[in-house]
């Protein structure tokens, strides 16, 4: 079957996934992105974060990395940035309600040059007190071309439920 057949193009702007649809172990994965010398220094110029060791080669020569890094936030907006690129995001969009809760663990710098993609997994979704929406949990993870994990966010989004959906027995 064609995917003409399962979805007419002008059906697709009515696909829409709610909270039901995000399932805990739902995984995906982005696609990749370079971090570039022209990300590092406009990143610094629109943060106001000039730490040397992301904006001066001579000092960060002697830093345990070696060399410049990028800054963990501009990491963590650029997973955000590749996650909102993926279907499933495109898809849940009209659904989120907003974000509640990050949290970030850098275990590994990423160099200017590093590329990086984002897995993403449903890791918990529970119910609230409004029928209406929902709390879905999920777990990003930024490789870089290595296979080293150079982030893990934590994230905590509130969701809109499929309308007329009924809460599940306790």
């Amino acid at each position: 079957m064609s995917t003409m057949e399962v979805c007419a193009p002008h059906d697709v702007s009515a696909l829409r996934f709610y909270w039901e649809d995000m399932t805990p172990g739902l995984q995906f994965e982005t696609s990749s992105r370079t971090v570039t010398e022209a990300d590092v220094v406009s990143f610094a110029a629109l943060s106001a974060d000039y730490n040397r060791v992301h904006v001066d080669a001579e000092y960060a020569a002697g830093t345990a990395w070696g060399t410049r890094i990028a800054h963990g936030m501009l990491v963590a907006s650029i997973m955000s940035g590749l996650n909102t690129r993926t279907v499933i995001n495109q898809l849940l969009e009209p659904s989120l309600v907003g974000m509640l809760e990050t949290s970030f663990r850098f275990p590994r710098p990423t160099l200017i040059g590093d590329t990086i993609k984002v897995s993403i997994e449903v890791t918990a979704r529970r119910e609230t007190s409004n029928a209406a929406r929902g709390i879905v949990e999920f777990r990003r993870v930024a490789l870089n071309q290595h296979g080293d994990m150079v982030c893990e966010c934590l994230v905590k989004m509130m969701v809109s439920r499929r309308p007329g959906a009924t809460p599940a027995a306790q």
